[in-house]
């Protein structure tokens, strides 16, 4: 976490924004003492409509093998 004093902050917050942007902490100070913190904001998360996940996959095709005999298989028959 990086640390910054306000005055610093008021001067280089397009800097600030892009260092929080790839995911680093900006702690903001006054006085030496600990006032603000800028992190990266949260995505807003869209629920998943069960009709478009229906729709989504209804023309796939059924796989009769597990995906774990799958794996087993291609792990005991293709050695690499």
């Amino acid at each position: 976490m990086s640390v910054v004093n306000l005055a610093d902050a008021k001067a280089r917050l397009s800097e600030l924004i892009d260092q929080v942007q790839m995911g680093e902490t900006i702690c903001i100070t006054r006085h030496g003492k600990a006032v603000a913190q800028l992190v990266a904001a949260k995505p807003e998360r869209k629920p998943i409509r069960i009709e478009d996940l229906e729709a989504l996959t209804k023309d796939e095709p059924y796989q009769e093998e597990s995906a774990g005999d799958f794996i087993r298989r291609m792990r005991d028959e293709d050695r690499y």
